[in-house]
């Protein structure tokens, strides 16, 4: 998939990067007893030489600039399908036993040889008693050896099982698919925040700003209803009028992007940001060339003229140069485009730059 491929981090600083709080890690092996697991952050490793066990680092492009960048060969999906890469190195004879994602997951290969035998079965029932999730019956149908620079790809649920031959590492870069019933329920709880905002009962996370929508601030009254001979059954007028209130939510693709917009872009646990505190400012004297560069956590998307970032509405239009940035993680800044920005938009530039969602980059080079 890759000629001449390099790891962005060696094995050994794997196993420096899991001695962090902030880097979420597991440590899986096997012996007589059966499988085993464990949590990081670790202070001990096993041994090199000692065979038959992985070590899994979740999230590695929050952490490293050049797992970050291996990002850029993955953006023909768009970037709201990107989860996160993860990176496994192991022993000889280590893994994690059959088992199936939820996701669809590219598996690079990185150093060493791994042998992956995969199978679509519909069994997907899990072996009870377990600290990991490892498949009761796992019945391979296909296998491959890969080399570094080769890769793998597995649709959600396609069962897989890859076995460390030597010194290994293995790079997974996974896509989120939600299920229906999760984008069914998001979209229902960004219309109850739409709702209660509308109404001006306070705003919930999918509310502010409010988009347009009924105000469905008229109470419900039954006045001239005949006296009740049942009074513990649910009037049938209340029934109705909950029904034609919800029938005047309007579930469109404003509603939509903003529910998808905010989640997709909310910020994991383990994103850290690092101000540059030498950075210049941008209002109101903008310096007069560089770059502006996306920060690696950063996540920053749009749908129209609503722009997102790192979990909130960004509050100001999604206009060309915003849309670039977005797209190539970075923006070209000399005077004329500081003049054609908008006030807002330096400003809201600086804020980011103050929080260290933004960087400046005086030297203007590519990344």
């Amino acid at each position: 998939a890759i000629e001449a491929f390099r790891a962005p981090l060696s094995i050994d600083e794997i196993r420096q990067l899991v001695r962090r709080e902030e880097v979420e890690s597991r440590l899986i092996w096997r012996d007589r007893s059966g499988w085993h697991m464990k949590h990081g952050p670790f202070t001990r490793l096993p041994a090199k030489r000692r065979p038959g066990w992985t070590l899994l680092a979740q999230s590695v492009d929050l952490h490293d600039d050049e797992t970050a960048r291996l990002r850029e060969k993955f953006r023909f999906i768009a970037d709201a399908r990107l989860d996160d890469i993860m990176i496994s190195i192991a022993t000889d004879g280590g893994g994690v036993g059959p088992h199936f994602d939820s996701y669809d997951v590219f598996l690079l290969q990185a150093v060493g040889s791994r042998r992956w035998r995969i199978g679509a079965q519909k069994d997907l029932t899990l072996r009870p008693g377990l600290p990991l999730k490892i498949l009761r019956n796992f019945q391979p149908e296909r296998e491959y050896v890969l080399g570094p620079g080769d890769m793998l790809y597995l649709p959600p649920q396609v069962a897989h099982d890859g076995v460390a031959s030597g010194d290994c590492m293995t790079i997974s870069i996974g896509f989120r698919a939600p299920t229906l019933a999760v984008l069914a329920r998001g979209l229902l709880e960004t219309a109850g925040d739409q709702i209660t905002a509308n109404a001006g009962n306070g705003a919930g996370l999918y509310g502010e700003p409010p988009l347009p929508g009924p105000v469905l601030t008229r109470r419900f009254t039954d006045a001239g209803a005949p006296p009740v001979t049942a009074p513990a059954r649910l009037p049938d007028a209340l029934i109705q009028a909950a029904l034609r209130a919800a029938e005047r939510v309007r579930f469109n693709e404003r509603l939509a992007a903003r529910f998808l917009g905010q989640w997709l872009t909310e910020l994991p646990s383990a994103a850290a940001f690092e101000p540059d505190a030498a950075a210049p400012s941008l209002e109101p004297d903008p310096p007069a060339m560089g770059r502006l560069v996306l920060d690696r956590c950063t996540r920053m998307m749009y749908r129209g003229r609503e722009l997102y970032i790192n979990g909130s509405v960004a509050g100001l239009p999604a206009t060309p140069p915003l849309r670039t940035l977005a797209n190539a993680r970075e923006l070209a800044f000399d005077a004329p485009l500081a003049a054609r920005l908008t006030a807002p938009e330096l400003h809201a530039l600086s804020a980011w730059m103050a929080d260290g969602w933004l960087h400046y980059d005086a030297d203007g080079v590519p990344m």
